[in-house]
């Protein structure tokens, strides 16, 4: 999956994934009727072949398709880039394994057939969920850009800065200078355009750790 890039006016397209042809059509044209942009795919290997999940902001599943099934899919996406919010349709029968999607991350799911008022709501809450996202991943992107600016031994600085050490026991711990810590205390100031120790931690707590040292 190519990686995401969020986009200068939301994404409200919706994908609908369903092998059931009366279901495609039936969403299909509740969704198109409430100003929502909809494209729909019979499997889950046909929506795999668009390649680039990020032009959606929201994906309607079945659970069971012939083929891929919908817990497939979903699995396949995870190890993307960037996975939008994924409503689940199911049987009844299929509510327990809709149940563990949502712990593995699915946003929600409702047992066929469904009430279109209910649907569009959740409709509705995903998209908002996935502006949130896209905000966010693009707030990630630039601080791990920042990131990249800093020096080898200025990283070695930051995790120590990051575990609340003072100068005197950063210069211990690398055997340089306390003046020395200093210096590289306000380049990782100026570099990551914050003012204290606590915007640095703040502008970090969601970046992965393996950006920071790598």
């Amino acid at each position: 999956m190519k990686a995401v890039t969020p986009a200068a006016t939301p994404i409200r397209t919706v994908a609908v994934i369903d092998d059931d042809e009366a279901v495609r059509d039936s969403l299909g044209l509740l969704l198109e009727t409430h100003d929502c942009p909809v494209l729909t795919y019979s499997s889950a290997e046909a929506f795999l072949d668009e390649g680039d999940v990020s032009r959606f902001a929201c994906l309607i599943v079945d659970v069971r398709m012939e083929g891929m099934s919908g817990l497939e899919l979903f699995a396949e996406l995870r190890e993307g880039s960037y996975l939008p919010p994924v409503i689940f349709l199911t049987g009844h029968g299929d509510v327990p394994m809709a149940v563990n999607a949502l712990k593995d991350g699915a946003s929600d799911f409702m047992e066929k057939p469904c009430d279109q008022e209910q649907l569009l709501a959740r409709v509705q809450a995903c998209l908002s969920e996935d502006l949130q996202r896209r905000g966010s991943a693009k707030h990630q992107q630039k601080v791990v850009e920042l990131l990249a600016d800093l020096t080898p031994r200025e990283r070695e600085v930051l995790q120590e800065i990051l575990l609340g050490k003072l100068n005197k026991q950063i210069a211990d711990r690398l055997d340089i200078s306390t003046k020395t810590v200093e210096v590289h205390r306000a380049r990782i100031f100026t570099k990551m355009r914050v003012h204290s120790a606590m915007e640095l931690a703040a502008m970090l707590k969601e970046i992965p750790a393996s950006e920071w040292f790598v």
